[in-house]
C-alpha cells in the first residue's frame, strides 16, 4: 500500500505527544498528565536572556544561512529557481518532549533539535516556490504546558510567544514593502493566531494568505479581532486557512469539549459552528475535493532521509468545521490519535496542494 509507513517515523513522537497533550489532557487523560507535567514550577529567565534576532543563529533557516531546511525538496523535484517576491514566517510546532523544564532550551540537544529541523523541511518548504522562508528560534513551551491549566502552562506559553514576536519584529524589518506568508502548525498556529491579532495593523495590506493550521479557529470570537476572514475563494488574499484533519468516523468530542464554550480573541465565546475549516486541496472555507485533485502527499523513502510526493492518494471535505480525510490513508497503528484525529499528517496529507495553493494567491495579490 503506497502511504502504509506515511510520514510514521519522520513525526514519530514529536507531533504525536503534542497532539496527545492537546487530544488528551485538554480534553481529559489523566496518563499524560501523570507522566507528562514537567517537573517543578516555571521560573521565569532574565529579561536580558532572551534570543537576539539580529543574530543568524536564533534562526532554524533564513536567507544567508550556509544550509537551508526550508529548501528541502521531496525526491525527483527540482529546487524552485522562480522570483521569490514574497516572504514566508513560518512557526514549527512543539519538538520538545522533556519534562526537566516548562520552555525548552533556544537550541536543545540531540533529538529534539533534529526534530525542528525534520519539521522545518517538511512543513515548511512547502512555501519555498515563491518565498523566501524565515523560521525562528523559540524558546517552545514543552509539551507538557498543554497538559495544565496553570499559571506554569500560561507562563511557559507566554514566554514563547514572546520569542515569536520578537522574531517576527524583526522579520517584518528585513522585509520592507514585500508580500508576506504567515505559516504555523499545533503550538506554532497557536502563536500564529495571537500575532495576527497582536501585528494587525502592521499586515494591513501586506498579507497574501495565513496558514493557522491544527489548531482551532473561531469565524466570530477569533478572525474578527485579526481582521481577517476565512478564505472563501482559491485566489482570495489577505484571509486565513485553517483545518484539523480527521478520519472517517470522526469523534472530535475530546477537542471540542475543550475549545467550545472559550473566549476567542475577541472576547466573545466559540461555538462548534463557527469553526474554521479551510479546504487545502480546494483553498476554499467549506470545500470538498476528490483524491484525485491533491497535488502531492509526501511518502519517505526506506531510510526517512528523503521523501517522495504522491499526487491523488488523499481526498478531504470540510464537515462541522473538521477536516475529513479519506482515500490511500496510512496504517499509522498508535500514532492514529483518539476520534481519528490526523493531527500529525495536517501539513503532509496537502503538501503539493499548499505548495500551489500560496503560489495561487501570491499571483493574485496586490497590495493595498
Amino acid at each position: 500500500m503506497l502511504a502504509r509507513r506515511f510520514l510514521g517515523c519522520i513525526f514519530l513522537l514529536t507531533v504525536i505527544a503534542v497532539a496527545l497533550a492537546f487530544g488528551f489532557y485538554q480534553f481529559g487523560g489523566k496518563v499524560l498528565l501523570s507522566q507528562g507535567t514537567p517537573k517543578g514550577h516555571y521560573v521565569a529567565p532574565k529579561p536580558t536572556d532572551g534570543p537576539d534576532y539580529a543574530k543568524p543563529d536564533n534562526w532554524v533557516d533564513r536567507p544567508g544561512l550556509t544550509s537551508s531546511d526550508t529548501a528541502w525538496m521531496p525526491e525527483g523535484m527540482a529546487a524552485a529557481t522562480g522570483d521569490k517576491s514574497a516572504a514566508t514566517f513560518f512557526i514549527h510546532p512543539t519538538t520538545y518532549l522533556q519534562t526537566d523544564r516548562w520552555n525548552a532550551p533556544l537550541i536543545p540537544a540531540g533529538q529534539d533539535e533534529g526534530r525542528i529541523h525534520l519539521f522545518v523541511q517538511s512543513q515548511a518548504s512547502a512555501f519555498n516556490a515563491v518565498s523566501t522562508v524565515w523560521a525562528p528560534r523559540y524558546r517552545q513551551a514543552a509539551y507538557g504546558a498543554f497538559l495544565l491549566k496553570s499559571d506554569d502552562a500560561t507562563h511557559a506559553l507566554d514566554l514563547a510567544y514572546r520569542d515569536v514576536l520578537a522574531a517576527f519584529d524583526v522579520f517584518l524589518a528585513a522585509n520592507p514593502g514585500k508580500p508576506i506568508i504567515l505559516g504555523g502548525h499545533s503550538q506554532g498556529a497557536l502563536h500564529l493566531s495571537r500575532l495576527l491579532v497582536d501585528r494587525r495593523e502592521a499586515l494591513k495590506g501586506r498579507l497574501v494568505a495565513a496558514y493557522v493550521v491544527g489548531w482551532p479557529l473561531s469565524t466570530t470570537a477569533d478572525l474578527p479581532a485579526m481582521g481577517r476572514t476565512a478564505c472563501a475563494a482559491p485566489d482570495e488574499t489577505g484571509c486565513i486557512l485553517s483545518w484539523q484533519s480527521f478520519g472517517e468516523p470522526a469523534n472530535p468530542a475530546l477537542v471540542m469539549d475543550a475549545w467550545v464554550g472559550t473566549k476567542g480573541a475577541n472576547g466573545t465565546v466559540r461555538q462548534r459552528a463557527d469553526m474554521v475549516c479551510v479546504n487545502p486541496i480546494t483553498g476554499t472555507s467549506g470545500g470538498s475535493a476528490p483524491a484525485s485533485a491533491n497535488l502531492g502527499t509526501l511518502q519517505p523513502s526506506a531510510n526517512f532521509s528523503t521523501a517522495t510526493s504522491y499526487p491523488g492518494q488523499v481526498s478531504a471535505r470540510c464537515d462541522q468545521g473538521l477536516l475529513l480525510v479519506s482515500g490511500d490513508l496510512p496504517s499509522v497503528g498508535g500514532f492514529l490519535l483518539p476520534g481519528n484525529n490526523y493531527h500529525p499528517f495536517d501539513y503532509a496529507f496537502f503538501w503539493g496542494s499548499i505548495r500551489a495553493d500560496v503560489a495561487r494567491r501570491l499571483k493574485a495579490f496586490a497590495p493595498k
